[in-house]
This record gives structure tokens, C-alpha cells and sequence, in this order.
């Protein structure tokens, strides 16, 4: 028997507009119920790494620095209702060393999830964590 989705005819997709070398990610977004207990967390993990900045649209953020054409991300203040831990998982920069965020973690306050785990050939290193706020959190690297 053929799979229903292999009979039915697929249109092409459109061409693709986006730049080659332009990441798929542009911004993310991490839920907080607490963003001062969200920063000291972040901050603990990563340090030296978030400024608060005031937004129009949603109040306060703490927004990750990054280089520029970097992906950009912050953490945000949680819609009421929402289950910030339910989240999709981003996964950051985790370094050179997952080693030395993953450190840090549980004295910030969080717990590893899955420390430093090899992925398939030539992707590198995957680790997740659960931050202060309950949200799994992912770190890559390619040592």
C-alpha cells in the first residue's frame, strides 16, 4: 500500500528568497515568570552576556549579546497563563568547552538535563539544561 502523503501531488515550493549564507534562526525568545531571577541565572551560566534593555511592545527584556549578523535572543516576560517550561528548545552557543556553562549551571540555580553528548559526524556536541524559570534550554558546540 502507498502512503497517502506519497499519491498526492506536492506543488513545488516557491524559490527561496533568503540569502545563502543567512541563518534560519533570526530570534528567539525565552520565557520568564521572574526576569530578575531569569537574568541572575543567565548571567551566572554565561557571564558577562545580557543587558536589560525597555521595549514598547513588551516592557523590559534581557537581550543576549551577540556580534554582529549574529542570531539575537532575549528573555521575555512569560504571557500570563503560559507554561514557560513548555517551551520549544533553543539551543546556544555553548563555546569552545560544553564543560564550562554546563559548570554552572546547577549553582545558578538550574539542573542538567543531558550533559555534554556527541552528535552524529561533523555536527559536534550537544548538552540541555533547565533554567531558573523551568524552561529546557539546549547548548551546542562543534568540540
Amino acid at each position: 500500500m502507498v502512503p497517502v502523503m506519497a499519491r498526492r501531488t506536492i506543488p513545488k515550493a516557491k524559490e527561496n528568497t533568503m540569502e545563502k549564507n543567512a541563518n534560519i534562526c533570526v530570534w528567539f525568545e525565552i520565557p520568564a515568570t521572574d526576569l530578575k531571577r531569569a537574568k541572575g541565572f543567565y548571567e551566572a551560566v554565561f557571564p558577562g552576556a545580557m543587558s536589560m534593555v525597555s521595549c514598547d511592545v513588551s516592557g523590559d527584556v534581557i537581550v543576549f549579546d551577540a556580534p554582529e549578523g549574529a542570531v539575537k535572543g532575549a528573555i521575555v516576560k512569560a504571557v500570563p497563563g503560559s507554561n514557560p517550561g513548555a517551551a520549544t528548545i533553543v539551543y546556544i552557543n555553548g563555546g569552545d568547552d560544553l564543560a564550562v556553562p554546563l559548570s554552572r549551571v546547577e549553582m545558578a540555580g538550574g539542573k542538567v538535563l543531558v550533559g555534554k553528548t556527541a552528535l552524529p559526524a561533523p555536527w559536534g556536541f550537544m548538552a540541555q539544561f533547565q533554567d531558573s524559570e523551568g524552561n529546557t534550554v539546549g547548548l551546542h558546540s562543534l568540540a
